[in-house]
């Protein structure tokens, strides 16, 4: 049930040793329960929501309280039971978004996003209805059609919690012939162990959450893909695959083999975990549907799972609380938790002069720097995969050298330093024929930088422009 990749895709990086994922990796998950949740109306960028109720009403945890109004967003869910105190602006690394914001109540059992008046139930009668076999065996999903399984991750609110927080079900809605499907666990960015801790903590669910996606999508193979400095993950749902097929749990058609790739950043990149796996490229401008293939993130998996088999729609995620912090670890929390009342439940940051980031150091963005423990930050969204505190460091940038060292680690084949003097000259015509809107985002760029130029914020900016400039001849030629 398992293969060793030896493929790998081009360019990449090699940015740390292991030390950062040992400060959090053998932290077991604990749950953090806040008493007042912000639940943004944007998980993804341009995916609004329309929320659904107002200051004063009662809602219970898994509640519908928003509707997609855009093409990226999913429903939202209270990921608390309590009281809505308020619907307001609230300040998200930089922009101005609506939130709904709820104080917790008196527990009341989760519910399913369909019945919203669901009676408060006791904690027996909630275990009676709850089926939980799927957290701790395989399960039998013979009598589950693909049609039950899309309207279950697009009515529970399932997104990509690895990345970009794209909204699950377009992408397993494609007309497109899909014969390969990968869950990607290869968690390459950095310090994050989030995945690592679900793959052993929650691999049933996974495994399941991975043989729904798999029927969902129609393909005829899933691969299971992580990285090789996790040998114990690996060894885990090895044993747990090869005991379930021995004893005949999954069927025949349920292909799924565990790979296990090179440690290399950015493995985890859509494109990037493609190539590696299938030695196949996604046509540029296209979508990884149009090679035949879909791409869904560990935690998306058992999401599905949870909500598929256990009616529960996405209302919290595993993140990694890591770096200049006293107590590095693994948190389960709700949606629209604090990031600072996180950081101070681990115990506070170590350092007055820091940088906080929401995400991982390659991609997250930057929320503070010398934090003083007093400000709000950000709030959990689905797609937060970490809180990570690095020592803030001063630089200047010099002039490009020409050396090419960001070309050779572009894992997208592109030259940044060419497309950075093409967008500070502002040749926007230029920046296209560079093939800028092939940028991924991952960072290699500015990591391998010795001008410290930042190619890698240029780059991208380089990337949307020339994305509108294309959308926007789209729409005129209509």
């Amino acid at each position: 049930m398992q293969r060793r990749g030896t493929q790998a895709f081009p360019g990449g990086v090699h940015p740390t040793d292991g030390s950062d994922k040992a400060l959090s990796m053998d932290q077991a998950v604990k749950p953090y329960r806040p008493d007042i949740v912000t639940i943004l109306s944007e998980q993804t960028f341009g995916g609004t929501c329309q929320f659904t109720v107002t200051p004063g009403e009662s809602v219970i945890e898994g509640q519908l309280i928003g509707k997609p109004e855009a093409f990226l967003a999913a429903p939202l869910h209270a990921s608390i039971s309590g009281t809505v105190l308020d619907v307001k602006e609230v300040e998200q690394l930089g922009r101005k978004i609506t939130a709904c914001i709820i104080r917790r109540g008196s527990d009341h059992c989760q519910v399913s996003h369909t019945d919203t008046s669901i009676p408060h139930d006791t904690a027996a009668e909630c275990a009676e209805r709850k089926s939980v076999d799927y957290q701790t065996e395989i399960s039998d999903i013979r009598s589950i059609s693909r049609e039950e399984i899309l309207s279950g991750i697009r009515d529970g609110g399932l997104t990509g919690m690895g990345g970009a927080g794209f909204p699950t079900h377009k992408k397993y809605e494609t007309d497109k012939p899909i014969d390969a499907l990968l869950i990607n666990g290869a968690e390459c960015e950095p310090f994050l162990t989030c995945d690592y801790r679900l793959m052993l903590e929650d691999a049933y669910a996974l495994i399941n959450g991975v043989r729904l996606l798999l029927k969902g999508s129609g393909a005829k193979k899933a691969y299971l893909c992580l990285e090789d400095n996790k040998p114990k993950a690996a060894e885990h749902l090895t044993h747990i695959l090869d005991e379930a097929k021995a004893k005949g749990l999954i069927a025949t058609d349920e292909t799924i083999e565990l790979t296990v790739l090179p440690a290399k950043y950015p493995q985890g990149g859509e494109r990037q975990l493609i190539q590696a796996v299938l030695k196949r490229e996604v046509p540029m401008g296209q979508l990884p549907a149009d090679a035949g293939v879909i791409v869904s993130n560990v935690g998306t998996a058992k999401a599905a799972a949870d909500q598929i088999l256990g009616n529960l729609p996405l209302t919290k995620r595993i993140i990694t609380v890591t770096g200049l912090v006293a107590h590095p670890g693994n948190y389960l929390v709700p949606i629209g938790t604090s990031a600072k009342e996180l950081l101070q439940f681990c115990g506070g940051v170590t350092a007055k002069e820091n940088r906080i980031i929401a995400g991982g150091p390659m991609t997250g963005p930057c929320a503070a720097s010398n934090w003083n423990g007093e400000d709000e930050l950000f709030y959990i969204t689905k797609s937060t995969s970490g809180i990570l505190v690095l020592p803030d460091s001063a630089y200047e940038e010099s002039p490009c050298i020409r050396c090419l060292g960001c070309a050779d680690v572009c894992p997208a084949g592109l030259t940044p330093y060419q497309i950075e003097i093409a967008f500070l000259n502002e040749d926007h015509e230029l920046c296209e024929e560079l093939y800028a809107s092939e940028c991924i985002a991952c960072g290699c760029c500015s990591y391998i930088c010795p001008a410290k130029r930042q190619l890698a914020v240029r780059t991208r900016m380089a990337r949307d422009l020339v994305k509108q400039r294309i959308r926007e001849r789209a729409v005129k030629s209509s």
